[in-house]
Protein backbone atom coordinates (compact mmCIF):
# COMPACT_ATOMS: atom_id res chain seq x y z
CA UNK A 1 0.00 0.00 0.00
CA UNK A 2 1.16 3.33 -1.06
CA UNK A 3 1.39 6.22 1.58
CA UNK A 4 1.68 9.72 0.49
CA UNK A 5 5.49 11.12 1.47
CA UNK A 6 3.53 14.13 4.18
CA UNK A 7 1.30 11.77 5.37
CA UNK A 8 4.61 9.11 6.36
CA UNK A 9 6.50 12.62 7.58
CA UNK A 10 3.20 13.10 9.74
CA UNK A 11 3.85 9.57 11.62
CA UNK A 12 7.18 9.48 11.86
CA UNK A 13 7.36 12.90 13.84
CA UNK A 14 4.06 12.03 15.99
CA UNK A 15 5.83 8.49 16.80
CA UNK A 16 8.94 10.27 17.97
CA UNK A 17 7.37 12.84 19.95
CA UNK A 18 5.30 10.18 21.39
CA UNK A 19 8.57 8.38 22.31
CA UNK A 20 10.12 11.38 23.59
CA UNK A 21 7.38 12.85 25.77
CA UNK A 22 7.88 10.38 29.04
CA UNK A 23 11.80 10.94 28.73
CA UNK A 24 11.25 14.95 28.72
CA UNK A 25 8.69 14.37 31.62
CA UNK A 26 12.02 12.34 33.63
CA UNK A 27 14.18 15.33 32.96
CA UNK A 28 12.03 18.13 34.15
CA UNK A 29 13.33 16.73 38.06
CA UNK A 30 16.50 15.12 37.08
CA UNK A 31 19.44 16.95 38.44
CA UNK A 32 23.70 16.41 38.09
CA UNK A 33 24.80 17.68 41.53
CA UNK A 34 28.87 17.70 41.82
CA UNK A 35 30.66 17.17 45.29
CA UNK A 36 34.13 19.18 45.71
CA UNK A 37 35.55 15.36 47.14
CA UNK A 38 32.45 13.06 47.89
CA UNK A 39 34.69 11.22 50.25
CA UNK A 40 34.81 14.07 52.72
CA UNK A 41 33.12 13.87 55.82
CA UNK A 42 31.99 17.45 55.22
CA UNK A 43 30.16 16.53 52.54
CA UNK A 44 28.62 13.00 53.11
CA UNK A 45 24.97 14.58 53.57
CA UNK A 46 25.35 14.30 49.58
CA UNK A 47 25.68 10.32 49.69
CA UNK A 48 23.70 10.15 52.81
CA UNK A 49 20.56 12.02 51.21
CA UNK A 50 21.05 9.47 48.37
CA UNK A 51 20.96 6.30 50.40
CA UNK A 52 18.38 7.45 52.86
CA UNK A 53 15.93 7.91 49.55
CA UNK A 54 15.06 11.51 50.34
CA UNK A 55 16.00 12.51 46.69
CA UNK A 56 13.60 9.83 45.49
CA UNK A 57 10.85 11.18 48.43
CA UNK A 58 11.18 14.47 46.84
CA UNK A 59 10.36 12.93 43.24
CA UNK A 60 14.02 13.88 42.09
CA UNK A 61 16.48 11.57 39.84
CA UNK A 62 20.03 12.95 41.23
CA UNK A 63 22.92 11.68 39.54
CA UNK A 64 26.17 12.58 41.73
CA UNK A 65 29.77 13.12 40.74
CA UNK A 66 32.98 13.85 42.43
CA UNK A 67 35.46 16.57 41.90
CA UNK A 68 38.31 16.79 44.31
CA UNK A 69 38.58 20.68 43.89
CA UNK A 70 36.13 22.89 45.01
CA UNK A 71 36.95 25.42 42.69
CA UNK A 72 37.14 22.61 39.50
CA UNK A 73 33.35 21.92 40.66
CA UNK A 74 32.07 25.80 40.57
CA UNK A 75 33.76 26.02 37.66
CA UNK A 76 31.26 22.99 36.02
CA UNK A 77 28.52 25.21 37.55
CA UNK A 78 29.32 28.22 36.13
CA UNK A 79 29.49 26.48 32.56
CA UNK A 80 25.91 24.56 32.64
CA UNK A 81 27.87 21.48 32.96
CA UNK A 82 25.33 20.73 36.19
CA UNK A 83 22.66 21.93 38.00
CA UNK A 84 24.35 22.02 41.90
CA UNK A 85 27.39 21.67 43.85
CA UNK A 86 27.89 20.65 47.34
CA UNK A 87 30.97 22.74 48.04
CA UNK A 88 32.01 25.58 50.58
CA UNK A 89 30.04 28.74 50.61
CA UNK A 90 32.89 30.47 50.35
CA UNK A 91 32.66 30.05 46.85
CA UNK A 92 29.06 32.02 46.76
CA UNK A 93 31.30 35.37 47.82
CA UNK A 94 34.21 34.92 45.46
CA UNK A 95 32.23 34.88 42.42
CA UNK A 96 30.10 37.56 43.24
CA UNK A 97 33.33 39.71 43.07
CA UNK A 98 34.28 38.16 39.69
CA UNK A 99 30.61 38.87 38.29
CA UNK A 100 29.16 35.51 38.83
CA UNK A 101 26.13 35.41 40.79
CA UNK A 102 25.43 31.96 42.82
CA UNK A 103 23.77 30.70 45.98
CA UNK A 104 23.57 28.35 48.62
CA UNK A 105 19.92 26.90 49.13
CA UNK A 106 21.02 24.45 51.88
CA UNK A 107 23.79 24.82 54.27
CA UNK A 108 25.36 21.25 55.67
CA UNK A 109 27.78 22.63 57.92
CA UNK A 110 28.29 25.49 60.50
CA UNK A 111 32.19 25.15 60.51
CA UNK A 112 34.79 24.39 58.34
CA UNK A 113 35.33 20.63 59.39
CA UNK A 114 38.60 21.30 58.45
CA UNK A 115 41.95 21.48 60.51
CA UNK A 116 45.53 22.94 59.52
CA UNK A 117 48.42 20.06 60.14
CA UNK A 118 51.82 19.74 60.44
CA UNK A 119 53.86 17.06 59.72
CA UNK A 120 55.77 15.52 62.64
CA UNK A 121 58.72 16.05 60.73
CA UNK A 122 58.54 19.71 60.85
CA UNK A 123 56.30 20.00 64.47
CA UNK A 124 59.36 21.07 66.17
CA UNK A 125 60.24 24.32 64.08
CA UNK A 126 57.04 25.20 63.09
CA UNK A 127 54.91 25.77 66.18
CA UNK A 128 51.90 27.84 64.84
CA UNK A 129 51.30 29.55 61.33
CA UNK A 130 53.46 32.31 62.71
CA UNK A 131 56.31 30.26 61.65
CA UNK A 132 55.12 29.62 58.56
CA UNK A 133 57.45 31.41 56.49
CA UNK A 134 59.65 29.83 54.12
CA UNK A 135 57.44 26.36 54.38
CA UNK A 136 55.29 24.52 51.87
CA UNK A 137 51.58 24.09 52.73
CA UNK A 138 49.27 21.99 51.25
CA UNK A 139 45.92 22.44 49.67
CA UNK A 140 43.36 20.99 47.60
CA UNK A 141 43.63 23.53 44.81
CA UNK A 142 44.28 26.87 44.33
CA UNK A 143 41.78 29.27 44.55
CA UNK A 144 39.63 26.53 46.58
CA UNK A 145 38.37 26.76 50.04
CA UNK A 146 41.38 25.27 51.78
CA UNK A 147 43.18 28.05 49.99
CA UNK A 148 41.50 31.04 51.25
CA UNK A 149 41.59 29.47 54.81
CA UNK A 150 45.30 29.02 54.64
CA UNK A 151 46.25 32.19 53.53
CA UNK A 152 43.91 33.82 56.17
CA UNK A 153 45.58 31.68 59.02
CA UNK A 154 48.72 32.94 57.98
CA UNK A 155 47.85 36.45 57.43
CA UNK A 156 46.09 36.99 61.17
CA UNK A 157 49.72 35.36 62.35
CA UNK A 158 51.52 38.40 60.06
CA UNK A 159 52.72 36.26 57.47
CA UNK A 160 52.01 37.30 54.28
CA UNK A 161 51.33 35.11 51.24
CA UNK A 162 54.80 35.87 49.45
CA UNK A 163 56.41 34.11 52.52
CA UNK A 164 55.52 30.79 52.08
CA UNK A 165 54.45 28.75 49.39
CA UNK A 166 50.57 26.57 48.61
CA UNK A 167 51.10 23.43 46.84
CA UNK A 168 47.83 21.35 45.19
CA UNK A 169 47.37 17.98 46.50
CA UNK A 170 44.17 17.34 46.38
CA UNK A 171 42.83 15.37 49.88
CA UNK A 172 43.01 12.08 51.07
CA UNK A 173 45.87 9.46 50.09
CA UNK A 174 47.28 12.10 47.91
CA UNK A 175 47.24 14.94 50.91
CA UNK A 176 49.15 11.61 52.92
CA UNK A 177 51.57 11.03 50.23
CA UNK A 178 52.74 14.77 50.30
CA UNK A 179 53.05 14.82 54.03
CA UNK A 180 55.00 11.43 53.88
CA UNK A 181 56.91 12.15 51.13
CA UNK A 182 58.01 15.29 52.71
CA UNK A 183 56.36 17.51 49.77
CA UNK A 184 54.67 19.62 52.17
CA UNK A 185 55.38 20.69 55.76
CA UNK A 186 51.69 20.61 56.87
CA UNK A 187 48.70 21.90 54.94
CA UNK A 188 44.92 22.05 55.00
CA UNK A 189 42.24 18.51 54.82
CA UNK A 190 39.17 17.24 56.24
CA UNK A 191 38.00 14.09 57.94
CA UNK A 192 38.70 11.29 57.56
CA UNK A 193 42.17 12.11 56.29
CA UNK A 194 42.93 13.52 59.81
CA UNK A 195 42.21 10.84 61.60
CA UNK A 196 44.11 8.52 59.35
CA UNK A 197 47.07 10.84 59.92
CA UNK A 198 47.06 10.98 63.17
CA UNK A 199 46.37 7.48 63.78
CA UNK A 200 50.10 6.98 61.45
CA UNK A 201 51.28 9.75 63.68
CA UNK A 202 52.98 11.58 60.33
CA UNK A 203 50.87 14.70 61.49
CA UNK A 204 49.61 16.51 63.98
CA UNK A 205 46.52 19.40 64.47
CA UNK A 206 47.82 22.90 64.14
CA UNK A 207 44.74 24.76 63.88
CA UNK A 208 41.15 23.16 64.43
CA UNK A 209 38.36 24.27 62.43
CA UNK A 210 35.72 21.40 63.41
CA UNK A 211 34.71 22.97 66.32
CA UNK A 212 32.68 25.81 67.22
CA UNK A 213 35.23 26.80 69.92
CA UNK A 214 38.26 26.49 67.00
CA UNK A 215 36.87 27.97 64.51
CA UNK A 216 35.49 31.23 66.87
CA UNK A 217 39.42 31.21 68.04
CA UNK A 218 40.68 30.94 65.02
CA UNK A 219 38.04 33.35 62.35
CA UNK A 220 36.38 35.52 64.61
CA UNK A 221 33.38 33.94 64.68
CA UNK A 222 30.92 30.47 62.54
CA UNK A 223 32.22 29.90 59.04
CA UNK A 224 29.26 27.97 57.22
CA UNK A 225 31.04 25.89 55.30
CA UNK A 226 29.80 22.69 53.23
CA UNK A 227 26.42 23.78 51.25
CA UNK A 228 23.86 23.35 48.51
CA UNK A 229 24.52 25.66 46.18
CA UNK A 230 22.94 26.41 42.55
CA UNK A 231 23.42 29.59 40.20
CA UNK A 232 20.98 32.56 41.02
CA UNK A 233 19.20 32.63 37.94
CA UNK A 234 18.64 28.79 37.73
CA UNK A 235 16.95 28.71 41.12
CA UNK A 236 14.64 31.42 39.66
CA UNK A 237 13.78 29.36 36.61
CA UNK A 238 13.43 26.35 38.98
CA UNK A 239 12.17 27.10 42.02
CA UNK A 240 10.43 23.87 42.54
CA UNK A 241 13.39 21.99 41.70
CA UNK A 242 15.27 23.60 44.15
CA UNK A 243 12.97 23.28 46.68
CA UNK A 244 12.98 19.76 46.48
CA UNK A 245 16.71 20.20 46.78
CA UNK A 246 17.10 22.13 49.57
CA UNK A 247 14.09 19.73 51.10
CA UNK A 248 16.05 16.61 50.71
CA UNK A 249 18.88 17.85 52.18
CA UNK A 250 17.34 19.17 54.77
CA UNK A 251 15.68 15.94 55.85
CA UNK A 252 19.33 14.63 55.90
CA UNK A 253 20.57 17.41 58.55
CA UNK A 254 17.56 16.65 60.67
CA UNK A 255 18.46 12.66 60.78
CA UNK A 256 22.42 13.66 61.28
CA UNK A 257 21.75 15.47 64.33
CA UNK A 258 19.11 12.60 65.52
CA UNK A 259 21.45 9.77 65.03
CA UNK A 260 24.72 8.55 66.32
CA UNK A 261 28.00 8.30 64.16
CA UNK A 262 27.50 4.36 64.05
CA UNK A 263 24.01 4.88 62.84
CA UNK A 264 25.15 6.78 59.83
CA UNK A 265 28.21 4.61 59.23
CA UNK A 266 25.83 1.66 58.76
CA UNK A 267 24.25 3.86 55.85
CA UNK A 268 27.57 4.55 54.10
CA UNK A 269 28.89 2.35 50.67
CA UNK A 270 31.67 0.15 52.53
CA UNK A 271 34.73 2.14 49.71
CA UNK A 272 33.65 5.40 52.20
CA UNK A 273 35.24 3.49 55.05
CA UNK A 274 37.43 0.68 53.61
CA UNK A 275 39.11 -1.72 55.98
CA UNK A 276 39.24 0.54 58.72
CA UNK A 277 35.40 1.17 59.78
CA UNK A 278 36.34 1.76 63.43
CA UNK A 279 38.53 4.73 62.65
CA UNK A 280 35.64 6.34 59.75
CA UNK A 281 33.45 6.14 63.17
CA UNK A 282 35.81 8.02 65.07
CA UNK A 283 36.52 10.35 62.48
CA UNK A 284 32.72 10.88 62.16
CA UNK A 285 31.84 10.83 65.66
CA UNK A 286 33.96 13.95 65.90
CA UNK A 287 32.53 15.67 62.93
CA UNK A 288 29.03 15.31 64.40
CA UNK A 289 28.63 18.93 65.72
CA UNK A 290 30.09 20.68 62.59
CA UNK A 291 26.91 19.95 60.85
CA UNK A 292 23.28 21.93 60.72
CA UNK A 293 20.18 20.25 62.25
CA UNK A 294 18.29 22.25 59.80
CA UNK A 295 19.83 22.86 56.47
CA UNK A 296 19.72 27.30 57.72
CA UNK A 297 22.37 29.58 57.23
CA UNK A 298 23.85 30.20 60.31
CA UNK A 299 22.88 33.98 62.05
CA UNK A 300 26.43 36.19 61.12
CA UNK A 301 27.95 33.45 59.39
CA UNK A 302 28.29 35.09 56.40
CA UNK A 303 29.70 38.30 57.65
CA UNK A 304 32.44 36.30 59.36
CA UNK A 305 33.26 34.60 55.84
CA UNK A 306 33.15 37.75 54.03
CA UNK A 307 35.59 39.08 56.88
CA UNK A 308 37.97 36.11 55.97
CA UNK A 309 37.53 36.53 52.05
CA UNK A 310 38.21 40.31 52.09
CA UNK A 311 41.58 39.59 54.47
CA UNK A 312 42.98 38.00 51.63
CA UNK A 313 41.56 38.79 48.85
CA UNK A 314 41.94 42.67 47.29
CA UNK A 315 39.10 41.88 44.64
CA UNK A 316 36.86 41.30 47.50
CA UNK A 317 37.62 43.98 49.90
CA UNK A 318 37.03 46.94 46.87
CA UNK A 319 33.96 45.49 46.16
CA UNK A 320 30.54 45.89 47.63
CA UNK A 321 29.35 42.20 48.34
CA UNK A 322 25.84 41.99 48.40
CA UNK A 323 25.74 39.06 50.77
CA UNK A 324 21.64 38.55 50.64
CA UNK A 325 22.48 37.20 46.95
CA UNK A 326 25.17 34.65 48.63
CA UNK A 327 22.22 32.42 50.12
CA UNK A 328 18.85 32.07 50.84
CA UNK A 329 16.27 29.69 53.73
CA UNK A 330 13.63 30.58 51.15
CA UNK A 331 13.58 26.90 49.49
CA UNK A 332 13.39 24.89 52.70
CA UNK A 333 10.08 26.64 53.57
CA UNK A 334 8.83 25.79 50.04
CA UNK A 335 5.85 23.20 49.49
Amino acid sequence: MHFPRCTLLAASLFAALAASAPAHAADANTVTIMVGGINKIIYLPAKLTEVLGYFKDEGLVVDLQSQPAGVDAENQLIAGAVQGVVGFYDHTIDLQSKGKEIQAIAVLCKVPGEAQMVSTKAAPTFKSMADAKGKTLGVTGLGSSTDFLTRYLAESKGVPSKDYSLLPVGAGNTFIAAIKQDRIEGGMTTEPTIAQLLKTGDAQVMVDLRTEEGTRAALGGLYPAASLYVQNSWAAEHKDLAAKMARAFAKTMQYISTHSAEDIAEKMPKDYYGNDKPLYVSALKASLPMFTADGKMPAGGPETVLKVLAATKPAIKGKNIDLSKTYTNAFLAAK
